[in-house]
């Protein structure tokens, strides 16, 4: 098995680990269009208006118009009454002139009101048109104030429609173990594929430690070899003269080692004992030497000195000198005899350990599975080895090359232990602190809620991730979900991360067949279905003609989407439901796609097969393991936090984001605004970018003489 990267390189700048994602919807609903303004009723000088100002003037005039008519006759009276020599022709030309003068000022009264009706009208006509291009300016403002409107729901609808709804969750910066509690085989293949899609995405390190005995790892050795990379696998303990993991140790790391596994399989209370035995047996036989002859060393102890053991092929192992020298240098414990025969018993499965081993090349992807046939005695015994191995290996300071491959420089390294419950607590506790001085991630995952598992919900070092049927730690759950204010956040809140999408509920149950259908099976070999794989891709080349390699490379995010739609039956169930990751209506601001989940005792022991709860700094989050999310098209890498900044994608680099390019090629999105916002500013002033001076913007100032003109002719 490979050592660790020497250094440790800090989460942050290395890489990201995917636990799953979370559904939100950060941009609100822009509801309904704005109504485009209807222009109003048109006003105009009505007939009854202007028939009711005719008769008002006909009354007022009517008297005069009497009096002109009365002043008429007279006048034509006069001269009649002239000629008929009625009347002198002085007094007839008089009465006419008379009438003249009264019927001129009554005549010049009916024109000026004939005049001032006219004007009348016309000052109406006009004030109805300044009312009316009043009414167009005010028109077209409310028109030019409903475009800029309309554009900006349009622009709001829009990103409302392309945003992401499901966000990454991953393991926060500066925390390097995650320990599960719970969970069922279809929510750890989910889990595992997950944190393996973030170790081919960047081409780290994955190592498998799979206790269970129902093979869930399958998934992920599906989507390696559909990226091009060959996983090497070990199923014990039939692989175990194959693999060399622990053979590369010093003696003392050795003796810890074998006499972990020791413990493990008996009463453990003479773990002391037993490793200061087998360092005296290394002493006289090397501190190279193999488990066989190790074991022959114990035998050599508990069998006479006259006893030649011919037919013992491990005491066959040691000469006659050897043998003699084990006798006298562990010869001064009265009670040797018995210990050795015990720690003999218990080490002899372990006997044929890298005895086949081949000098095999690097692999990014180690997987270490139990047969489900040899019993939790067994799988606790093996998961010991190879656990205290790895808890050797991470704490060396530089690297060691083994033959099951070694590590490269610079990459991210992930261990993840399935079923950790049958480990020692104290193995736990070595794995986890080797793992924090290593620079190594390490993923427990525990199928019962163990003392080791429940102390841990409150370690601010490490992420707490419960999963289906905690059993006792669904109460210490719901206290500390309802501590943090997880419950009774409104649905579709985006600050809210205990809402339940719909497609959490379906997956789970249409996957649940194809996953775990192996697993169930006790006359199954567990690893048959991945050898399955060589059938369709022979080696060395996949279906598509790529050379499956053993070197980490990175993967890129389009090639990965599509090889976990096309390899994974996550991928492949999530593609047959994405229909339901369509945004339906919006009933009084609520998406009833999801629904809030209270993270109480009797909820966590019925949560989806692959939904968990991550119990975050800043309260717990339902994150949906499921890598088939990955293929849809409202899912995104970056997370809430980082689709939240406002600058201009410098804190998505800083997370591990990488640059805008990468971000638009991976489908994330660094930052999301409503449209037009603008950006985050500190006094009034667009911030500047990560890691440049403010001074460095300043315009320099213009000093000394001007450059000498250049000459066009030159």
């Amino acid at each position: 098995m490979p050592t660790p990267r020497s250094g440790g390189t800090p989460r942050a700048e290395a890489g990201r680990t995917y636990l799953g994602w979370r559904h939100a919807v950060l941009l609100p609903a822009p509801g309904p269009a704005p109504r485009r303004p209807a222009p109003a009723d048109a006003e105009s000088l009505s007939e009854d208006w202007l028939s009711g100002q005719r008769d008002s003037e006909a009354r007022t005039n009517r008297p005069l118009y009497f009096a002109l008519v009365g002043l008429a006759v007279l006048a034509l009276l006069c001269p009649l009454l002239w000629s008929a020599r009625v009347l002198p022709g002085s007094l007839a030309l008089g009465g006419v002139l008379a009438c003249a003068a009264v019927a001129a000022p009554i005549s010049f009264a009916l024109v000026q009101s004939r005049l001032v009706i006219a004007q009348r009208l016309e000052r109406a006509r006009e004030r109805l048109a300044a009312e009316r291009e009043q009414r167009d300016r005010a028109l077209r403002e409310q028109q030019e104030e409903h475009a800029r409107a309309h554009s900006a729901w349009q622009a709001a609808a829009r990103a409302y429609e392309a945003q992401p709804r499901w966000y990454g969750v991953t393991v926060p910066p500066g925390v390097g173990s995650v320990v599960v509690t719970g969970g069922t085989d279809t929510g750890w293949s989910a889990l595992l594929t997950t944190v393996g899609i973030s170790r081919l995405r960047e081409g780290g390190d994955l190592t498998v430690i799979d206790l269970t005995g129902h093979a869930v790892a399958r998934e992920l050795v599906h989507l390696a070899r559909r990226c091009a990379v060959a996983p090497r696998r070990w199923v014990l303990p039939a692989d175990l003269p194959r693999m060399t993991l622990g053979t590369n140790l010093d003696a003392g790391q050795r003796a810890r080692v074998l006499s972990a596994v020791a413990a493990a399989a008996g009463a453990g209370d003479g773990a002391d004992a037993d490793e200061t035995l087998l360092l005296r047996l290394m002493e006289v036989l090397g501190p190279h030497a193999g488990i066989g002859e190790l074991i022959g060393g114990l035998r050599a102890l508990i069998t006479p000195e006259d006893d030649t053991a011919r037919d013992d092929a491990a005491l066959a192992l040691l000469t006659a000198k050897q043998r003699t020298r084990v006798r006298e240098r562990c010869a001064d414990d009265p009670d040797v005899r018995e210990r050795a025969w015990e720690l003999e018993r218990r080490l002899s499965p372990f006997e044929s350990v890298g005895t086949r081993a081949d000098d095999g090349d690097y692999a990014q992807v180690k997987i270490i599975c139990t047969d489900r046939a040899s019993g939790a005695s067994a799988a606790r015994a093996y998961g010991t080895y190879a656990v205290a191995s790895l808890s050797e290996l991470l704490e060396v300071g530089a690297p060691r090359e083994s033959s099951a491959g070694g590590t490269r420089p610079g990459r991210v390294r992930t261990v993840v232990v399935c079923g950790a419950e049958a480990l020692p607590d104290d193995e736990v506790d070595q794995v986890l602190s080797a793992a924090t001085g290593g620079g190594v991630e390490v993923v427990l995952m525990f199928r019962s809620a163990t003392p080791a598992a429940l102390a841990r919900l409150d370690d601010p070092a490490c992420l707490s991730v419960v999963m289906r049927e905690p059993g006792a730690a669904a109460d210490a759950v719901a206290r500390a979900a309802a501590a943090a204010g997880g419950s009774g956040r409104r649905a579709g809140d985006p600050a809210a991360g205990t809402d339940l999408h719909r497609l959490s509920e379906v997956i789970g149950e249409a996957v649940r067949g194809m996953v775990t259908e192996a697993g169930t099976d006790p006359d199954a070999d567990p690893m048959a279905d991945m050898e399955s794989d060589d059938r369709f891709f022979p080696s060395p080349h996949t279906e598509s003609g790529a050379v499956i390699r053993n070197a980490a490379a990175a993967v890129a995010p389009l090639d990965l989407v599509r090889h976990v739609r096309s390899a994974t039956a996550w991928g492949r169930a999530t593609a047959q439901a994405a229909d339901l990751d369509t945004p339906v209506a919006v009933v009084e601001g609520e998406d009833a796609a999801v629904r809030p989940l209270d993270l109480g005792a009797e909820a966590l022991r019925e949560l989806p097969d692959t939904v968990a709860v991550v119990l975050t700094g800043d309260g717990p989050v339902l994150a949906d393991t499921n890598p088939g999310i990955l293929t849809l098209s409202t899912a995104t890498l970056a997370t809430v936090d980082d689709s939240r900044h406002t600058s201009d994608g410098s804190a998505a680099r800083a997370r591990g984001g990488g640059s805008d390019a990468e971000q638009s090629a991976e489908g994330g999105r660094p930052r999301i605004a409503a449209p037009g916002a603008p950006a985050a500013a500190v006094d009034g002033r667009r911030p500047a970018p990560v890691g440049t001076d403010v001074r460095e913007r300043r315009v320099p100032p213009n000093l000394g003489p001007p450059p000498e003109r250049l000459d066009w002719r030159v």
